[in-house]
């Protein structure tokens, strides 16, 4: 609870700042519904149902901090029983100082609280809760009568409990309710703790004021109410800010004004040529790089200062003066998703000893262990350089996994940058408490990593999730303009999937679909950026990305609202630029499915003998054509076959294939290349049965797991001789051509082990019927994890191997049976 209050407090800064946007957007300056979006039916209701889930987060905070007031009145009137006795535990002025106006602070919430209950119990759309919090914001005045006798209430009862034991020992120990529906009946707790709680309280109201604005249509009658309410908190709060937050402020700055923390984070700096994760925080003044120290079992955690630099001295580098900074080590891709592979089989090991009756010390073992990889993945994964300099000093490099977050921390402390800032220089008392402040005031608390959740917290999407990026309107002036989208995966975020550039407009129309796998993924990110084509700006280095960011949005996948069949349209709001966007998602297990087409004219989805037998080939026209393009104008694209296509050019694709079209040539000139990739790429999942064939699937994974390499040679040699030649045929073509992809690697980025992991699961993957027969299969994310691995392997071990030919391996079939 502590904790999550501490959060609070760190967005007091961010609440004053918006409140000039807030009276804009009240005054009808700044209108979030647009008429494009009223069309939609449920907007409304939906902003509506939003409102009633703030509200009831509200209440329930309420009732704590309600518990919390009583459990500090509790001991208040036997003391002050005692007061008059001969023998006092303190004296009536000593009682009137520490409790000062907690009676009348505890009265008026709960007038409030039992004023707000029945509303949200009996909701509908017209309840109206706007003049219960005017009211509340009116009686704040009781709040800074508080406010200004908080130091003297502190440092009165911690002279009384160094000078009472029995005091001491009450304000120690004092019991919080639990709330009514919990089954924790009490928490115990110090009364310094509780006394600091209606300084948080002040804060908490003002940030719930945002949010029901936000979800309350401005001509519904609560809009003015809360409105009114807010510009009373904002005042109050503005006028006590200097005060009401001892506890951020570890110490002034040089100008005198209380230092704050604006922003905090985990970043992977590049120290000694190793990569290190530390904990980065921004403060008004200066940036502190901490990491944490290992204690004692038990004791408190704490952070020690590696460097800090004042704003007023820092200056980001660009690569033409960084002669001082580290070049970076990029792992190969192979050792990163083999890392992947691996977290996804701990993780179903985990699952299943959860069940098993004396699994709980196994399962504490796995997640050690699974913490260890993924905090490993989290330090190995970034490539994008955020480079920072101080002009008296020495210069530092962070990695990153998205431009996303480099220009978040980078706006954040250029906003910082335009106030006028001076140079500090701390003393080492002055650094030590600011660093042992940063426990207490830090907003993240854990490395993201899955290992660190709770078995309640959701654990993201398994599966693919099908994109529309619609359009974008608010740009000033016209510009060459695309976007790209990231979603989150085993703790980072990793760029899928990329527009065309729409070029000279200030209003593009992209309307293109793209289809993102997702592994445990629960944020999709959009960025928009403007084309840079002057080649005179083009940073030298590869990871910098030159093209400027025009805006950038997130929305949460929630699985209720992405999951239905239908297509979900959204908005995301990015720097007065709106881009709109649909969204539906597949699960893993449904997407996996390997489904036989119904009509045989086609080439999706009909067995690959049928198809060669029709097209009088030995390996199909589509599997030749899509080749062919891909080496004459792909070979050197970065990421090709990983980077999605455009759905819809995919499917155009897909229809002319099927078809037959004569246009076929055309318009694999016209496509994009990765369309055409992701056109391959959905033949061979498409097909009814694996190329490597169902039959031939349990030989495959006992082969590749054999440890003789002679043996494993003849057994994978053997199993090629046992598929059917159209099959084999078309597995060696697509042999040569990725090993000639893979020749292109330092340009293309693809290696053996990525182009093994793209195709090994989809030439392999057994049809449903197969794949499931004697297993049992608990989640989307264990189909995932299941003999992935090995069919990456497979692909792999024949990637590596000298060419082979059809016809030696024919001439070869004679000293072998052909018995599998």
């Amino acid at each position: 609870m502590e904790e999550e209050e501490e959060e609070v407090l760190c967005y007091l800064d961010r609440v004053l700042e918006e409140e000039e946007e807030v009276f804009e957007y009240g005054d009808g300056e700044l209108d979030p519904i647009t008429p494009m979006h009223r069309q939609f039916k449920g907007e409304i209701e939906k902003g509506l149902e939003m409102k009633k889930l703030v509200l009831s987060g509200f209440l329930a905070s309420e009732e704590i901090y309600i518990n919390q007031l009583e459990a500090l009145l509790l001991p208040m009137r036997p003391l002050k029983a005692t007061a008059t006795t001969s023998q006092p535990v303190l004296t009536i002025q000593q009682i009137e100082t520490i409790f000062y106006k907690i009676q009348d602070i505890f009265e008026i919430h709960k007038e409030f609280y039992d004023a707000l209950l029945p509303n949200i119990q009996q909701w509908d759309e017209k309840v109206t809760v706007g003049h219960l919090f005017q009211k509340l914001a009116s009686q704040l005045g009781v709040y800074k009568a508080f406010v200004d006798n908080y130091k003297v209430a502190l440092e009165t009862a911690e002279k009384c409990s160094q000078a009472n034991s029995q005091f001491q020992k009450i304000s120690e120990n004092l019991k919080v309710k639990g709330p009514k529906d919990s089954k924790d009946c009490t928490t115990t707790i110090s009364m310094e703790a509780l006394l600091y709680k209606p300084i948080d309280r002040v804060t908490r109201s003002t940030l719930v004021l945002h949010d029901l604005l936000k979800h309350t249509p401005k001509d519904h009658p609560d809009f003015p109410l809360l409105q009114d309410a807010l510009r009373i908190s904002q005042n109050f709060l503005s006028s006590i800010n200097e005060e009401i937050d001892p506890r951020r402020t570890a110490v002034t700055t040089p100008k005198g004004e209380a230092r704050q923390l604006v922003k905090d984070g985990f970043l992977v700096e590049v120290s000694e040529s190793s990569r290190k994760l530390r904990h980065v925080f921004l403060f008004t003044d200066l940036l502190l790089c901490a990491k944490m120290k290992k204690t004692a079992v038990g004791r408190h955690q704490q952070y020690e200062c590696k460097w800090y630099i004042p704003l007023a001295d820092l200056t980001f580098q660009t690569l033409d003066d960084s002669d001082s900074c580290p070049s970076i080590q990029v792992l190969p891709e192979h050792e990163l998703e083999e890392m992947k592979i691996k977290i996804s089989v701990l993780k179903s090991e985990i699952q299943k000893e959860k069940k098993a009756p004396k699994g709980q010390s196994r399962v504490e073992r796995l997640r050690k262990k699974m913490n260890e990889q993924e905090s490993w993945l989290l330090t190995h994964s970034p490539t994008i350089p955020f480079r920072i300099h101080n002009k008296h000093g020495k210069s530092y490099l962070f990695l990153l996994s998205s431009d996303y977050e480099r220009s978040e921390w980078r706006e954040s402390i250029q906003k910082l940058q335009k106030k006028d800032l001076q140079a500090c220089v701390l003393s080492s008392v002055e650094l030590q408490v600011l660093t042992s402040s940063c426990f207490k005031l830090r907003t993240v608390h854990n490395i993201p990593v899955t290992s660190n959740k709770d078995d309640e917290e959701t654990p993201g999407l398994y599966g693919f999730l099908h994109v529309i990026v619609h359009s974008a309107k608010g740009f000033k002036e016209s510009a060459n303009l695309y976007c790209t989208l990231e979603v989150d995966s085993y703790g980072y975020f990793v760029s899928k999937a990329k527009t065309r550039v729409f070029r000279d407009t200030t209003e593009p129309q992209w309307n293109e679909e793209f289809e993102i796998e997702l592994e445990g993924s629960q944020h999709l990110r959009i960025l928009c950026y403007e084309k840079c084509y002057d080649k005179s700006m083009l940073n030298k280095d590869d990871n910098e990305i030159v093209d400027k960011i025009m805006g950038k949005g997130q929305v949460q996948l929630d699985p209720q609202t992405v999951q239905s069949k239908n297509w979900h349209m959204d908005v995301i709001e990015m720097n007065g630029i709106k881009v709109e966007f649909s969204m539906k998602f597949t699960s893993r297990d449904l997407s996996l499915k390997r489904t036989p087409s119904k009509k045989q004219s086609g080439v999706f989805g009909v067995k690959i003998n049928v198809v060669t037998k029709r097209e009088r080939s030995k390996v199909p026209y589509i599997v030749r054509q899509c080749i062919e393009e891909v080496e004459k104008r792909g070979i050197d694209e970065v990421g090709i076959y990983r980077i999605s296509g455009v759905a819809t050019d995919i499917q155009a694709l897909k229809a002319a294939f099927d078809t037959n079209t004569k246009d076929i040539l055309v318009m694999l000139s016209d496509m994009d290349i990765n369309a055409i990739a992701g056109t391959l790429k959905l033949y061979f999942r498409e097909l009814p049965e694996p190329l490597l064939t169902d039959r031939l699937y349990p030989a495959f994974m006992e082969g590749i797991a054999l440890s003789d390499p002679a043996a494993k040679e003849n057994c994978m040699m053997h199993l090629l001789r046992s598929l059917p030649d159209p099959n084999l045929m078309t597995f060696l073509t697509l042999l040569e051509h990725l090993k000639r992809v893979a020749e292109k690697e330092p340009i293309n980025k693809m290696s053996l082990h990525n182009l093994a992991t793209v195709f090994g699961p989809t030439l392999l993957r057994p049809s449903e019927s197969e794949s499931t027969k004697g297993q049992h299969i608990t989640s989307a994310s264990d189909i995932w994890s299941h003999d992935v691995m090995a069919q990456v392997q497979v692909l792999l071990y024949y990637l590596q191997h000298p060419p082979i030919s059809f016809a030696e391996l024919k001439r070869n079939t004679l000293y072998f049976s052909t018995d599998v």
